[in-house]
């Protein structure tokens, strides 16, 4: 099923910054989120499950790009390997969450008395690097790298705590993290926070802290992870990969481990867009006689007919034989484009025999030449005293 574009869900254009996307969102949020549409509230369930999928995608810059760039293929190519999508509503709360959710991410208070879980939070996302060759970037590939990120803690199962005891929830704040002043208004209870200074902001207090995370709940792994290069990906491009980020504090939700991608550049060939460049030296003799020749391409090498007469700068086309198209069927093409090379060092024989050679043509057979000089005499002949500039 294809999806409404992103920026037409939220109102905004393809230009819009971060303030205009955060502001566009919490507008739309508190028209549809569900706790404030009972009598509707399938309708509101699908809108606001919409508006907060393109909200999760255009906030985050890199997701961001690989959409402008490839739509929704670009952000959910992982998506049949790391599960259902669906219900993922804002912020990875899962579900909708309650509005009082939406309204802490951008006023830090809410609507509503009930209080989320300060354990919670998702993890940090890994950022990370890796260099392709130019085929690699282009057929695709499959690369395993090591990582360093948080993950649960094993003796205390991502809890903090020593042996079986559990973290009890702080009393001061109730499990929130965060003391609340409320004050009632015409539109609903609007709340100051400050973070709680009983557990640090934390919801829970640990009596007895596991000795090896120290009361974290997580410690640091080295992990490997097996990356999918997706044929056509090209340099300065983002993999995200759902989930391999850090785990978030006491069993909080993953991040997720963005790979940037960069390619080195090949001895051969450029890249513009899905299509494959390369510049091809001919002989003089070539270019006049006309010539077979072999010429790379990604692919090996193939033969190519050099018409007679060719001149240099002549850029021919070979169909099929550039890159594959990232998320899609069939490729680009390459494109050759061809430069003279002028003999050196000729002796006196061969000089002789050009000169020769240059009298048997005569100037009408350089017609380039021919016009260019007639423009030159014409910028150049003298001026009649009465013309004017």
């Amino acid at each position: 099923m294809n999806k409404k574009d992103y920026y037409e869900v939220l109102g905004i254009s393809k230009g819009a910054n971060e303030e205009e996307i955060k502001k566009a969102y919490r507008k739309l949020a508190k028209k549809y989120h569900p706790d404030l549409n009972p009598e509707d509230k399938i309708n509101s369930e699908k809108k606001f499950k919409e508006i907060s999928d393109a909200y999760n995608v255009l906030v985050d810059p890199a997701k961001r790009n690989m959409y402008d760039q490839y739509g929704d293929a670009g952000v959910n190519q992982n998506a049949n390997s790391s599960g259902n999508h669906e219900g993922s509503g804002f912020g990875g709360f899962g579900g909708f969450g309650g509005f009082e959710d939406i309204i802490d991410n951008f006023f830090g208070g809410g609507f509503s008395s009930s209080r989320k879980n300060a354990t919670s939070a998702r993890g940090n996302d890994i950022h990370y690097s890796i260099n392709l060759t130019f085929e690699q970037a282009g057929f695709g590939t499959k690369i395993e790298i090591s990582i360093n990120k948080m993950d649960t803690c094993e003796c205390c199962s991502g809890s903090g705590s020593e042996g079986k005891e559990s973290p009890i929830t702080c009393k001061t704040c109730g499990g929130s993290g965060q003391i609340r002043q409320s004050q009632r208004t015409a539109f609903g209870n609007f709340v100051n926070v400050r973070t709680c200074t009983t557990c640090g902001g934390k919801g829970k207090i640990i009596k007895n802290p596991c000795s090896k995370c120290r009361g974290k709940g997580r410690v640091t792994k080295n992990k490997k992870v097996i990356i999918n290069i997706p044929a056509g990906i090209d340099d300065n491009q983002v993999i995200s990969i759902t989930g391999e980020g850090d785990v978030g504090e006491f069993n909080g939700p993953n991040g997720d481990l963005l790979v940037t991608v960069r390619v080195k550049k090949h001895k051969i060939f450029t890249r513009q867009g899905f299509d494959v460049i390369c510049e091809y030296p001919i002989t003089f003799v070539e270019a006049a006689l006309g010539s077979e020749v072999e010429v790379p391409t990604l692919d090996g090498k193939v033969k190519y007919n050099i018409p007679e007469s060719t001149q240099t700068g002549t850029v021919f086309r070979i169909k099929g034989k550039g890159i594959p198209r990232l998320q899609s069927s069939g490729r680009g093409d390459q494109f050759i484009k061809v430069n003279i090379e002028i003999p050196r060092n000729l002796n006196d024989e061969q000089k002789e025999l050009l000169r020769k050679f240059g009298k048997t043509i005569g100037e009408k057979e350089f017609k380039e030449k021919k016009n260019f000089i007639d423009k030159m005499k014409e910028i150049l002949k003298p001026k009649n005293k009465n013309e004017t500039d």
